[in-house]
């Protein structure tokens, strides 16, 4: 597998990821509605023309999702035991329809695990930017991941 294992995770270790992805229109909308969410500021052209940002913005949670997904090849790809959590997720900037994304992750903290000795936590920090290197996206996420086998 791509991923790292617990021991080749260092504080302060960082990571540009080189898969970018320019979101759509229709990912926009097709997200917003599969997850139940009518959000006129997402589907609704009109509506959203109306407001200080002149056009529909992309939905945060897939902004999120695109952000920690840019980051796993280089990461935890297959080296995984579960995400434990998601914190401090913010989106300073907001995403348009054409925008190209871009993430990068910095290594926060790492530590055994408590209860499960094959395994240790890993915690991250995750950026995304759009085509103007604004940071569109930021979150804290811990995850647990296997130790090397031996």
């Amino acid at each position: 597998m791509a991923g790292l294992y617990f021991e080749d995770f260092n504080v302060g270790q960082e990571f540009r990821h080189p898969l970018t992805r320019t979101v759509t229109e229709m990912d926009n909308t097709l997200f917003s509605l599969l997850t139940l969410n009518p959000q006129p500021l997402h589907i609704d052209a009109h509506f959203a023309a109306q407001t200080e940002f002149g056009q529909r913005i992309f939905n945060s949670l897939y902004t999120l999702g695109i952000m920690i997904g840019m980051t796993v090849y280089d990461t935890t790809l297959g080296t995984t035991v579960a995400n434990l959590g998601m914190t401090d997720v913010t989106f300073p900037k907001p995403v348009f329809h054409g925008d190209t994304l871009r993430a990068t992750t910095k290594v926060l903290s790492v530590r055994e695990s408590k209860s499960r000795p094959k395994a240790g936590i890993v915690e991250f920090e995750h950026h995304a930017y759009n085509q103007n290197d604004e940071v569109v996206g930021k979150c804290r996420r811990m995850a647990m991941m296997h130790k090397r086998p031996v």
